[in-house]
């Protein structure tokens, strides 16, 4: 564990994609603070340009645009947190599961897996968000959890086969070692990367799925998050009249935690894949190799 994270740390892409992501985690936790503004009320003109009073700018009903964001960034992260959580457990113990013990059990939890994936994403999370009405983002958080976890449990029980006929794991079982202790303790820490690795990438999925639905107008407008910021934009026509701060501060907040859980992803990949880590140890040295041949052809041009 602490390997792992020190060589995260290590990662120029996964430290740069970690603090792209806490600068979002400060400004959900300190909302309070840094809004300015109450986020629902009224404290301007309608379609006010941004300026240094409003940042980015007022909403058709004169709220602030920067105050809306800042509230909205702690229920998006909470929801793609919440649900990537759900994800990845219940990926992580259904794939673990099937691979450890096999037979039965693995055939029954690969049929269930192999329904879910064969199932449209997006199609079904819209027909259950319709059918439900509008929902509330702790509830599309729940729908998102308990539909998105097939990928992760394939991708768990591949490696957790793998991990089954390692040598150590045949000489705990001769032991006599019980299921739990080798699930828990021989084979889980192995397989850290990969829940990391499903982990950010539900919640990537979950914040944009999220913002999908609501802009949609399938989710709570009482509720404050980038996509209910996307759907009241809409709603009021910002573009067309051309209010184009109301799209771009919600849509850019999303590009950029897309790109800071992004790296960290890349990061996780480059650890947990030698081959990657082998062809960014050949490229650092082809270019110090091209960096020397430029020195030598300088000293011997002079």
């Amino acid at each position: 564990m602490t390997g792992f994270l020190t060589s995260f740390l290590r990662n120029r892409k996964a430290a740069f994609g970690l603090a792209i992501v806490l600068l979002y985690v400060m400004i959900a936790l300190l909302a309070p603070v840094i809004a300015g503004y109450e986020p629902l009320a009224r404290v301007a003109r309608p379609h006010q340009p941004p300026s240094w009073d409003h940042w980015l700018g007022t909403t058709r009903m004169g709220r602030d645009v920067f105050a809306q964001l800042v509230w909205g960034t702690r229920t998006s992260l909470m929801v793609g947190l919440v649900a990537g959580l759900i994800v990845t457990i219940n990926g992580t113990i259904i794939g673990i599961t099937a691979a450890y013990f096999g037979g039965v059990v693995d055939e029954v939890l690969n049929f269930m897996t192999n329904v879910v994936l064969v199932l449209p994403q997006l199609p079904l999370l819209l027909v259950l968000a319709a059918f439900l009405g509008q929902v509330s983002p702790w509830s599309i958080a729940l729908i998102i959890g308990l539909t998105s976890w097939a990928w992760g449990a394939r991708v768990t029980r591949a490696q957790g086969l793998t991990l089954k006929t390692r040598d150590y794991i045949e000489a705990s079982r001769m032991l006599g070692e019980p299921a739990w202790r080798m699930i828990l303790v021989e084979m889980l820490p192995n397989l850290l990367s990969i829940i990391c690795f499903n982990f950010i990438g539900s919640i990537i999925f979950t914040i944009i799925t999220q913002a999908t639905l609501e802009f949609l107008g399938l989710g709570s407008p009482l509720n404050l998050s980038w996509g209910t910021m996307l759907y009241n934009a809409q709603t009021s026509s910002a573009i067309t009249v051309g209010a184009w701060w109301e799209v771009a501060a919600p849509c850019l907040a999303i590009v950029f935690i897309g790109v800071g859980l992004s790296l960290m992803n890349f990061g996780v990949d480059e650890i947990s894949n030698p081959r990657l880590r082998t062809l960014g140890t050949i490229g650092k040295a082809l270019k110090l190799q091209r960096e020397l041949d430029r020195a030598r052809l300088k000293e011997a041009a002079q």
